[in-house]
């Protein structure tokens, strides 16, 4: 595959400065931040602390996302999305940094570690575990691979915020109580709402680039002004749900501590109402930091 023009822009770094560049660090915090509050949130409830699990389960988790980033950057190049035009940080793939065939190799071998670890995990959480494992194992391969990518569809932000929210919170705190907690749901569906918004401004800012692939992504179906709208609403919505988990955890000010996060995400609502083009990029980062903050100053709550 020849490069594409994107390749000329920039110099290619040396040695793993690009596998670096190639596993989007960045993006990591997504994967690490609903595992730290599936764990808090299980240790806050009084499970004793299994280290060896929830080291596991955060290792799990982040190779996940590398080898979904690894294999993203691959197969978008081999389609031939990742043209000069492109608004987003190089691809390692489509900039000539790295072979096809070896971001690929990469990218499963991010995927088997990621599996070797979930054996683990599965003998400690039995077949929900093992569910969850195997459908977050198969949608990181469907979101750029295969007849169909999830990532030319409407339903990415839809699978984000179930991933990397709700199946996240709940599967690690299951892992650390042996059982289904209502707050680590709530949190869940709180967390990957921010996640969700990392995603549809990703594809915001792609959106011609997009269109002209043949990707119907959901900032695509629903037009500029809307995607900003529903933006503001999955940035700002995870507030609402303070309410009900102190209600969840009575005596426990974890939740409102997460407040103080409340006036940086309205400042990034902000930003996002002028940002275009490449701009968005600095929204997409203050995004995946928000929901970091948020988190933590939710944990730092429930310990307090």
């Amino acid at each position: 595959m020849k490069p594409h023009a994107a390749a000329v822009l920039q110099p290619a770094p040396s040695g793993w400065r690009v596998w670096a560049a190639a596993i989007r660090p960045r993006t990591l915090p997504l994967a690490a931040s609903p595992v730290l509050a599936g764990l808090a949130l299980a240790w806050a409830e009084g499970a004793p602390p299994r280290w060896a699990v929830a080291l596991a389960t955060l290792g799990a988790a982040v190779l996940i996302q590398i080898g979904t980033n690894l294999h993203n950057d691959a197969a978008d190049a081999a389609r031939g999305n990742d043209g000069a035009d492109r608004l987003g940080p190089v691809r390692v793939t489509a900039a000539g940094w790295a072979s096809a065939a070896s971001v690929r190799r990469a990218a499963y071998l991010a995927f088997a570690a990621a599996f070797m670890l979930g054996l683990c995990l599965a003998a400690v959480g039995g077949w929900p575990i093992v569910a969850i494992g195997l459908a977050a194992l198969a949608a990181g391969l469907a979101y750029s691979g295969g007849p169909r990518p999830l990532s030319y569809t409407p339903l990415g932000e839809l699978f984000v915020w179930l991933f990397f929210g709700v199946l996240a919170v709940a599967g690690s705190h299951f892992l650390q109580a042996g059982r289904l907690s209502p707050a680590a749901l709530v949190m869940g569906a709180a967390l990957g709402l921010p996640a969700a918004a990392v995603l549809l401004t990703n594809n915001l800012r792609d959106v011609a680039a997009d269109t002209r692939a043949g990707r119907r992504t959901l900032a695509a179906r629903l037009g500029e002004a809307a995607a900003r709208r529903l933006y503001a609403a999955l940035l700002v919505a995870p507030f609402f749900a303070l309410p009900a988990l102190a209600r969840l955890l009575p005596g426990r000010p974890g939740p409102w501590l997460a407040l103080l996060a409340l006036p940086a995400a309205l400042r990034i609502v902000r930003q996002m109402r002028v940002a275009r083009g490449a701009a968005l990029n600095a929204v997409l980062a203050a995004t995946a930091r928000l929901q970091l903050l948020f988190t933590l100053l939710f944990c730092l709550g429930l310990f307090l």
